[in-house]
């Protein structure tokens, strides 16, 4: 063979052996990976406390249909009990033989008893888990995460993709619910000031619901053997849970889960209630900045400021047509607003300073500037610091 037909051929000589190779690796040994079939794809993950440790709820995704529906994402749970995250784990491998993979667990509930009672024990596990993603939302909610996970939601076929609804970018320009990821959290706990927040997940029964059979009482049914069916469930995240020093020492109520949201500027559509002579309205937010500093000039202050740009988006009483076609907000229903908003605000600073959480983070504020104030007023800023709010309320025309 000569040299110039050697070279014409020599690079699919190659592409045909490399072939080999990966098709070669790939029936021979998966490239290390574990086969799909013996791996339990874990959606979401509960964490609750017990008496000797810990229960672990993991939502596992299942490929078949489910009872509910043709289509869809199927789960099945899988509780577990042991003294350490880990041991749980390891019994929900050994009940179902399936090894459990958190890579693609979008989401992480602990029941308010574990929560109260050390957070950080709870996500140890998940914090030294190499396959957990740092983004993985992260929530507190009412009573067991376990059953909480377990529970028929009304809007989706898995309760775990039902909640990560509620922390969609839409709910978050609403102001109404302000999320968090385990990486977020983690961070804020480790530094200085040791506190952070968290979403605080409530179900409640669905009134009026049906099932795929006739209903016997709101949101229950009976199937075709006579047996009674779970009612179906809605989610709902308004309130937000304080933590301080891995502990959850608080929670906030939607008005304050607003000014929260207002204070950081994170609010394109969200809405508000003010008064017009004694009259309720609603405004939308439009456009919203915000934001938190300390100074330390004449004593340790807090200032909060936010502003708002909104427009009436409803009244309770009838309107004359020249209203509803305009945008403009009057003047009272602007200072009546800016009252509002301003009680919000203060009521969340004190509700952080009884709770003893530095929420805003005053204590990193005051590290970075100063490691010499810092030593001083460490242990007293939070009671210290005296608010100044001031909230600024705009028409949109």
């Amino acid at each position: 063979m000569n040299i110039k037909k050697f070279s014409r051929t020599l690079p699919m000589k190659l592409w045909l052996l490399l072939l080999g190779v990966v098709l070669f690796s790939f029936f021979s040994n998966d490239f290390g990976l574990v086969d799909i079939q013996k791996t339990a794809i874990i959606l979401a993950a509960g964490v609750d406390k017990t008496e000797d440790g810990f229960s672990v709820t993991a939502q596992i995704a299942v490929p078949k249909g489910s009872d509910r529906t043709t289509g869809g994402t199927s789960s099945v749970e899988i509780e577990a009990e042991g003294e350490t995250v880990s041991d749980c784990v390891s019994l929900i491998f050994a009940k179902t033989g399936w090894v459990p993979k958190f890579v693609f667990c979008n989401l992480i509930v602990v029941g308010e008893e574990a929560a109260k009672s050390d957070m950080i024990g709870a996500l140890n596990y998940f914090l030294r888990n190499d396959y957990m993603s740092d983004s993985c939302l992260l929530a507190v909610c009412e009573g067991k995460a376990g059953a909480l996970l377990s529970s028929t939601s009304a809007i989706d076929d898995t309760s775990s993709l039902a909640i990560e609804k509620l922390f969609s970018n839409a709910a978050v320009n609403s102001g109404k619910v302000v999320p968090n990821s385990l990486k977020d959290f983690a961070i804020s706990y480790y530094g200085v000031s040791e506190s952070g927040y968290l979403p605080y997940v409530r179900a409640s029964e669905q009134e009026g619901g049906q099932n795929d059979h006739a209903p016997t009482s709101a949101g229950a049914g009976t199937n075709a053997g006579g047996e009674r069916d779970e009612p179906q469930k809605v989610y709902i995240a308004e309130e937000t849970a304080l933590f301080s020093k891995g502990k959850m020492v608080g929670l906030l109520p939607r008005e304050q889960t607003l000014a929260f949201s207002l204070l950081t500027g994170k609010v394109s559509t969200g809405t508000f209630g003010a008064e017009d002579a004694g009259k309720p309205v609603t405004l939308t937010v439009v456009k919203n900045g915000g934001g938190v500093s300390l100074d330390l000039k004449d004593g340790p202050t807090a200032k909060l400021a936010l502003s708002v740009t909104v427009r009436l988006c409803c009244r309770s009483i009838t309107a004359p047509v020249e209203d509803i076609v305009s945008d403009s907000v009057p003047s009272p229903i602007l200072k009546s607003a800016k009252a509002v908003l301003e009680e919000y605000a203060e009521t969340l600073f004190s509700m952080c300073r009884e709770a003893q959480c530095d929420l805003f983070q005053f204590k990193r504020m005051l590290y970075a500037r100063s490691r010499k104030d810092y030593a001083a007023w460490k242990d007293s800023l939070l009671l210290a610091l005296r608010p100044e709010i001031e909230a600024k309320v705009v028409s949109m025309k």
